[in-house]
């Protein structure tokens, strides 16, 4: 199937920002990656915000469809918990799902406007839900300890951005790194270790 020009820009933005950032990404070097006159940005996009933005709603929704995916055919919420922190960090270092842009597009990064960054709020706030409801499903089957859902979403995507960062970021990550993670959480929610 043919890539529309629409989508190869699209993706062309996406790797950009990821490898550039926003300010280093330019229409210029947008267009020419996706191979397509720059005009076509401004009739698809708008603008470099808006597109920033499209980039970034496009990686969260693949994003939630992994983790939805991930947590729907667990056969316990602890098990969901864990299918969640794992897609999480697999969809992380996957090259395919531009995860640095998701990075940069983060609501308290290089959003421009209050206007997107309440989108993209939204968007993150879709995230943690998926979590939320593995974490409630494993206190309705007793599978996890008697936590409050809400806070312990936060803490436990909280340190999936931790761990992510000082891996994807940083020179110093330990190896097996993530695989100690997803041990740490499951531990923190088992009956008998909260």
């Amino acid at each position: 199937m043919a890539v529309s020009k629409k989508e190869a820009l699209l993706q062309a933005a996406k790797d950009l920002f990821g490898e550039c950032g926003y300010n280093e990404t330019t229409f210029k070097k947008i267009a020419e990656r996706a191979d397509v006159a720059m005009g076509l940005m401004t009739h698809h996009f708008g603008n470099k915000e808006k597109l920033f933005l499209a980039c970034g709603l496009d990686v969260l929704e693949n994003f939630h469809r992994k983790l939805s995916e991930a947590t729907s055919c667990a056969p316990d919420g602890r098990t969901a918990i864990y299918n969640y922190c794992k897609a999480y960090l697999d969809f992380s270092i996957d090259p395919s799902t531009n995860w640095l842009v998701l990075v940069r597009c983060s609501p308290y990064s290089d959003m421009k406007t209050s206007a997107d960054r309440d989108i993209m709020i939204e968007k993150f706030m879709q995230i943690h839900a998926v979590l939320i409801d593995a974490i409630k499903r494993g206190l309705e089957d007793n599978s996890i300890a008697k936590v409050d859902p809400v806070q312990t979403a936060i803490i436990i995507v909280s340190l999936m951005v931790g761990v992510n960062r000082t891996r994807v970021l940083t020179p110093y990550a330990p190896e097996h790194f993530y695989e100690e993670a997803l041990d740490f959480v499951i531990r923190a929610v088992t009956p008998g270790n909260a």
